[in-house]
């Protein structure tokens, strides 16, 4: 399994459409085995700090790949670059507790 760590910064204060792309992403991720463990949404968001911060998982690099080039992911490139000013993106993996 791999976990994704997601930061994602939003435009235009476009909080609906935010959500409508991020619920048609979570429905193609679901097809790949991904899925959207946590969102935090941040409460001062600002150039620096995103406005919400995903925990993804997927079953492996293939999985995640295989969502990344899905056709139905494509179709929403420009949904996604209305509402999505910036993206960052680290892959990391689950420690036991301390």
């Amino acid at each position: 399994m791999i976990t994704l760590i997601v930061s994602l910064w939003l435009k235009n204060e476009d909080i609906a459409g935010f959500e409508a792309f991020e619920g048609k992403a979570a429905t193609i991720m679901a097809r790949h085995g991904g899925k959207i463990e946590r969102a935090i949404r941040l409460e001062n968001p600002s150039a620096e700090l995103p406005f919400e911060v995903h925990v993804l998982t997927f079953p492996d690099a293939q999985a995640f790949a295989a969502y990344r080039t899905d056709p139905a992911l494509t179709a929403l490139a420009e949904m996604r670059q209305q509402v999505i000013a910036r993206t960052t993106v680290w892959t990391g993996q689950d420690v036991e507790g301390y």
